[in-house]
């Protein structure tokens, strides 16, 4: 029985997720295998490591428009308590780096704050937009 679930993204940027998973205390790996329920394992061309039973895979999107899919099996909430529901935190992580990414390619200067409910404030200075 399979309990994994693809959840669309907008991942376009690997080294941004890979920023993501060492603020959150994970390992990107390149092609390896990836946990699921009942201790299944399929191979990815990405994985993230996490500390539980399970892994998340990282696959080329099958509409090959430069997106990644992140697929991991939910079962019992092993994977949302690593990097939270539908991969919240961890997308949350993802898009601060990617934004930090890209506002250093413009030449602005970032700050981060984050506030007492999780919630991260970026600020971008300097150059234009």
């Amino acid at each position: 029985m399979s309990h994994r679930t693809t959840i669309k993204t907008q991942i376009r940027d690997l080294e941004a997720l890979v920023d993501a998973c060492v603020e959150l205390g994970l390992r990107f790996v390149p092609d390896s295998t990836c946990r699921g329920y009942d201790r299944a394992v399929t191979s990815a061309p990405y994985v993230i490591k996490l500390r539980g039973p399970y892994d998340i895979g990282v696959y080329p999107s099958p509409q090959k428009d430069g997106t990644y899919d992140l697929v991991t099996d939910w079962y019992k909430e092993h994977v949302a308590k690593e990097v939270g529901a539908g991969f919240g935190r961890l997308l949350q992580s993802y898009g601060v780096h990617k934004t930090i990414r890209e506002a250093a390619l413009r030449g602005l200067r970032t700050t981060r704050k984050v506030e007492a409910d999780g919630t991260i404030l970026l600020t971008l200075e300097g150059g234009s937009l």
